[in-house]
């Protein structure tokens, strides 16, 4: 956006960009994947329509009201990831929950994560831990495994939307792509370097300083 791209534009670009790096995700946990629940791979199918209806909802919105809505995302996001170890706890310690068998509200709450998934995408990490939490599942690594299986169902039909939408920016795209792959491999030896609680803070720090930028902007 601060180059000079609609805010439509600049979502829809971005997620084509980062969605190849979920990918790498995926491959990481495949053990997890493989031993996993066969009925829970059909969280794809909810995955899959609520992230082409988020998609849709996006090309529907107007350009001067995604501006007004882009500062709110990104802090939602923010602080949905700030609270990210109080919201896992929370849920970790309902999973003996005797309605555990259930997965229709769950299944209900993955279309919405979806929708939110392919309309900005920012977040969804933690609201589908906390969905599979409530089936009653306890191994984080599985539920990672899954967590980015679905994350590749939601921004990857988004990203097809997008492209076929003609609402990628190309030259902005493969740029950011290459950043991302090239981040995503220096990155995890800085991170590590710097701690988990000061990444934490500084990846808090950056999405506040970006919300209320782009407020300012407006």
């Amino acid at each position: 956006m601060w180059l000079g791209l609609p805010s439509v534009t600049a979502n829809a670009t971005s997620t084509v960009a980062i969605w190849p790096g979920t990918l790498g995700g995926v491959w990481g946990f495949r053990r997890e994947l493989a031993s996993a629940d066969r009925r829970l791979l059909l969280f794809v199918v909810p995955s899959t329509i609520g992230g082409l209806a988020g998609a849709l909802l996006l090309q529907l919105t107007p350009t001067a009201v995604f501006d007004r809505l882009v500062p709110f995302l990104i802090l939602f996001a923010t602080v949905l990831f700030a609270a990210q170890g109080p919201i896992q706890r929370r849920f970790r310690a309902t999973v003996a929950d005797e309605s555990r068998g259930s997965w229709l509200l769950p299944g209900i709450f993955q279309f919405l994560v979806g929708v939110y998934g392919g309309y900005f995408g920012a977040g969804i990490g933690i609201m589908m831990l906390a969905a599979l939490s409530l089936m009653g599942l306890t191994d984080l690594f599985q539920m990672n495994g899954l967590k980015n299986l679905f994350a590749l169902c939601i921004n990857g039909i988004a990203a097809f939307y997008f492209m076929a939408a003609g609402m990628v920016s190309w030259p902005y795209a493969l740029a950011m792509a290459i950043g991302a792959m090239a981040g995503g491999i220096a990155g995890a030896g800085v991170a590590r370097r710097l701690g988990q609680r000061t990444v934490r803070h500084l990846v808090v720090a950056i999405g506040v300083a970006m919300a209320i930028s782009l407020m300012l902007r407006r």
